[in-house]
């Protein structure tokens, strides 16, 4: 194995597949697509069709993606997570013929993404190569037509646990949050933000809303409850901002 090629496919779009991921895809020697059960089957197929359409002909290989044990402490729960997936990937790896390996990772495999933190737990170590891709943040507010952030404002982005068990941060204004199933929005004080959600972005299937948080929080909650239970999953992200005056 000479290095592993982690590619940003964007948010579900293959319409968002770079030039350069399609490039690395066709360079390949080994792809791996993961499979992560019959209820997100639909992740692989478009994987599948990712591929196809960047023209790449190198083998695939899948593997099944294992699950997190519960009874562990979070943070132990998932480097033993990674463990594991590290030693599929080993597995199936050892099926390749000489050359890059291939992953395709959701958005861009530097934010909030275990991909590269498995690829560095192979052994021997690989020479790892990534190519960007269009992420979640990039993908809600284009779909809302806002910017990222105010004038001269910073943002901060975080995860639906870090935004339940600590709250808003002191100084925040804009904050995007990503990897919550329990829509922690609900949390805060609806009179004193606005929230821009969206779900499937970039996909056929997005689903959309905004507005003053108190306003909307129970239709997103809605929304969401129907989306994840027409696909068995769900990806979604928002972006808050406290309102001011």
């Amino acid at each position: 194995m000479t290095d592993v090629l982690l590619i940003g496919v964007g948010t579900g779009n293959p319409a968002h597949v770079t030039r350069e991921a399609q490039d690395a895809l066709r360079s390949a020697a080994l792809i791996l697509v993961p499979r992560k059960g019959p209820d997100k089957s639909d992740l692989a197929e478009l994987r599948h069709q990712i591929i196809a359409e960047a023209g790449a002909t190198a083998p695939i290989v899948a593997f099944d993606y294992p699950e997190r044990d519960p009874a562990l402490p979070y943070l132990e729960r998932v480097e033993a997570w990674h463990d594991e997936i590290a030693h599929r990937w080993t597995t199936a790896i050892a099926q390749a013929p000489k050359g890059s390996i291939a992953l395709l990772v959701w958005g861009d495999p530097s934010l909030y993404d275990s991909t590269l933190r498995i690829a560095r737990r192979l052994n021997p170590k690989p020479t790892i190569r990534m190519i960007p891709g269009i992420t979640s943040l990039q993908a809600l507010t284009a779909a809302h037509a806002i910017p990222f952030n105010t004038l001269g404002g910073a943002v901060t982005v975080s995860t639906g646990r870090r935004l339940r068990e600590e709250g808003w941060p002191d100084g925040a204004e804009t904050m995007v949050v990503l990897l919550d199933g329990d829509c922690s929005f609900q949390t805060l004080p609806g009179d004193q933000f606005d929230i821009w959600w969206g779900a499937f972005l970039g996909m056929p299937e997005q689903v959309l809303c905004a507005g003053r948080l108190k306003d909307v929080t129970d239709r997103i909650v809605a929304l969401r409850t129907e989306a994840r239970a027409d696909h068995g999953w769900i990806m979604d992200t928002y972006l808050l901002r406290h309102r001011s005056g």
